[in-house]
């Protein structure tokens, strides 16, 4: 592994590291912009976000890490739709416009920075 991959994919693992500590952190954000269709939704932010730290964690380790990396791919594709909720409930406040349109092409671009570690 180069220096780049490594420093890479020490971000990767503190990033979502970082998120899934923040789902116990602040739950009410996440709370606040989980769709109204999702059931339970107090049990699902805790299970995303003690996902998103099993899959830090998955990051560090070789025999692991691309499991890892594809339980983050599935885990960003499942998330996809509260965020495009979150666009739209942001869109309709007139607050957060920018950033929560960015966040939805910045999911393919996290997608692609996980599935460089599948192999």
């Amino acid at each position: 592994m180069t220096t780049i991959q490594l420093i890479s994919l020490v971000l990767m693992a503190a990033f979502y590291g970082f998120a899934g500590f923040s789902h116990f952190r602040q739950p009410k954000f996440f709370l606040r912009i989980t769709p109204k269709w999702v059931p339970y939704p107090k049990t699902v932010n805790i299970i995303v976000g003690v996902a998103e730290i099993l899959l830090a964690l998955g990051l560090i380790f070789s025999a692991t890490r691309s499991y890892a990396a594809w339980g983050i791919i599935v885990l960003l594709v499942a998330v996809f739709p509260a965020n495009v909720y979150h666009f739209q409930k942001a869109k309709r406040k007139g607050k957060h416009v920018l950033p929560t349109l960015l966040r939805l092409p910045a999911q393919g671009l996290l997608i692609y920075w996980a599935y460089s570690f599948v192999v």
